[in-house]
């Protein structure tokens, strides 16, 4: 922690102080208690869009998993979204979610199948992991089978699905209202926060990474 912390306060210099005050802010209500998975998503405006909904809601993590398309937000779209979401890459199989799981994640397909739960009525009570599937063919049954359960959105029209990132959008924002109302400590812990205010210091910085990586090795630290 030691390390972290005189990081953070030499990158700080180079941040304006309405920066750092905006970093400040809104870290305390940072989480990854809630963690998006996108299985393929190939449409950037769609990609676009589910960080935006992401960051909104505080969750500033998404997984994405690629195997014929490549998660490639539309800048356009997010809105400076994508300084503040980490995107993690991993390949599109059952053994990344094997590693999400191994983190202490509950798995959760975004689907009607295998008796799902109706997202008003489920209770969150540890970390989950949303798993959404393509825009055309939706969570494979591969996905399906290995989720520990299923979760969908109740509809009420001739319209049987959401388009994904609207998907996205509604299970963050409900699920982020329950977390606030169920007394669950869902925030970061000190460690991971202060590596978010690191990522996000040198995210907002001019020449960031080059800066940031001088620092780390002028100092000996491994990050």
């Amino acid at each position: 922690m030691e390390d972290l912390a005189q990081t953070f306060d030499y990158l700080k210099q180079f941040l304006t102080e309405e920066r750092l005050s905006k970093i400040e802010h809104f870290s305390k209500e940072s989480s990854d208690f809630v963690l998006p998975v996108m299985d393929d998503v190939y449409q950037f405006r769609n990609a676009a869009a589910i960080i935006r909904s992401v960051e909104a809601c505080a969750f500033h993590k998404v997984v994405a998993m690629e195997e014929e398309n490549i998660f490639d937000p539309n800048l356009t779209v997010t809105k400076g979204a994508e300084t503040w979401v980490e995107v993690e890459k991993m390949p599109k199989n059952i053994d990344s979610l094997q590693k999400i799981k191994d983190r202490g994640y509950k798995i959760l397909a975004v689907s009607l199948e295998k008796n799902a739960v109706m997202l008003p009525d489920y209770q969150i009570k540890e970390p989950i992991a949303l798993v959404f599937g393509t825009e055309m063919a939706g969570v494979s049954e591969e996905v399906i089978d290995f989720a520990d359960e299923t979760l969908a959105i109740p509809m009420y029209g001739f319209t049987r699905s959401f388009n994904v990132s609207v998907a996205a959008g509604i299970c963050m924002y409900e699920l982020k209202q329950k977390l606030i109302k169920s007394g669950i400590d869902y925030k970061l812990n000190e460690e991971k926060l202060m590596k978010m205010k690191i990522r996000w210091a040198v995210n907002s910085m001019q020449s960031g990474q080059q800066i940031f990586q001088k620092y780390l090795r002028d100092n000996n630290i491994e990050m």
